[in-house]
């Protein structure tokens, strides 16, 4: 979903040719159509969908009201064109790597639910709507733009995209049994209907999106395809900021009267950022990861699925905007947490060359 990747290596070229990411993933190198935009670009392109929604609920309360009746179809859109990016495929091919894939999971969701949990608590502490949207928020791994961020920072994206159904799989029948944690005491949900809401929602759009996706594949050329993809990458954060215009259009005047709350959030989710870096780095050193694994590992640990959370939470507990507040917030904290995450990790990178350099030319000396 993200473009703007630095060039290839001809290694890298060999490990991680397109076929095997579960989105594509253009390269400047190519000279490819790389019409999705790159990852400030999206924190922008979201932050102005918040600002126009905003300014639209607070002048003109009417069309407020109106654009709310399109979430859910937009909601569907997103849902669709999400799924559509899919490659399960790339499963199969990340089990040559299995020990990888089960440290990966365990992170995602038995060490980092803990501590997101733990970190909520501390900073919310009478479990209101802000607890419920932060531990959510906690909670799901990214299935989408983390793949570009690992790329960037010349992590192992091949592997990556082995995770992305993987988790996406996991988080989607974990999901009820959150809720059921973080709700049960306040009465929002009826748990007992998620699974068919999951159904109609998920299952169904993932299936009529991996059908087409199957039939297309066969119809067009493979470089018409590609280039499809591109433009589906471009379609999704539409998508998703037309949801989040909609939602602060018709919501404004209650997250406005909450913003006391916004600091002690912001606080909550850099607590959250900073422990998942240590974390992940204590793991990656614990598991004697390689390069390509260590940075896979500190993107998909420290990306959190917003996107998915926010469609699965405005379907689950409707008419709570200040849950789904909190999960935009935190999905705008994260682009500057994952571009500052990229940068530290390719410092370290080159820090490792250079002593691996450094080593090899006073072995080699007279």
């Amino acid at each position: 979903m993200l473009s703007g990747y630095p060039p290839e290596t001809p290694g890298e070229r060999r490990r991680n040719p397109t076929q095997d990411g579960a989105i594509r993933q253009p390269s400047a190198d190519r000279g490819e159509a790389t019409p999705g935009p790159a990852g400030r670009g999206i924190a922008v392109l979201f932050i102005g969908a918040m600002l126009v929604g905003s300014v639209l609920g607070l002048l003109i309360p009417a069309a407020g009201s109106t654009l709310s009746a399109g979430v859910e179809p937009t909601l569907l859109l997103m849902m669709f064109f999400l799924f559509f990016e899919l490659r399960l495929g790339a499963v199969v091919r990340g089990f040559g790597n299995l020990w990888f894939l089960v440290l990966a999971w365990g992170a995602n969701f038995l060490i980092v639910p803990l501590i997101g949990f733990a970190i909520a608590l501390l900073f919310v502490p009478d479990r209101s709507l802000f607890f419920i949207g932060l531990a959510i928020y906690f909670m799901s791994p990214c299935t989408d733009w983390f793949l570009g961020f690992t790329r960037m920072a010349r992590g192992d994206t091949t592997l990556g995209a082995a995770l992305i159904p993987i988790n996406m799989l996991t988080q989607l029948l974990l999901f009820p049994l959150w809720l059921w944690l973080f709700t049960s005491h306040t009465g929002l949900v009826d748990v007992a209907s998620i699974p068919g809401m999951l159904a109609q929602w998920f299952v169904l759009p993932l299936i009529a999106a991996q059908v087409i996706r199957f039939g297309l594949q066969r119809l067009l050329t493979r470089r018409a395809f590609e280039r499809m993809l591109g433009w589906v990458e471009f379609i999704v954060p539409l998508a998703l900021s037309g949801v989040i215009l909609q939602i602060f259009a018709a919501n404004i005047s209650v997250i406005a009267g909450q913003l006391d709350v916004v600091a002690v959030i912001l606080l909550a989710i850099f607590s959250f950022f900073t422990a998942i870096l240590l974390v992940g780095e204590g793991l990656s050193r614990l598991a004697g990861l390689a390069y390509p694994q260590r940075a896979l590992l500190a993107m998909t640990m420290a990306a959190r699925n917003a996107p998915l959370m926010l469609v699965l939470t405005a379907l689950a507990i409707p008419d709570q905007p200040l849950i789904l507040a909190v999960l935009v917030i935190g999905m705008l904290v994260e682009f500057p947490h994952l571009i500052a995450l990229k940068q530290m990790l390719l410092r370290q990178r080159s820090r490792r060359k250079g002593l691996i350099g450094a080593k090899g030319a006073y072995i080699g000396s007279p």
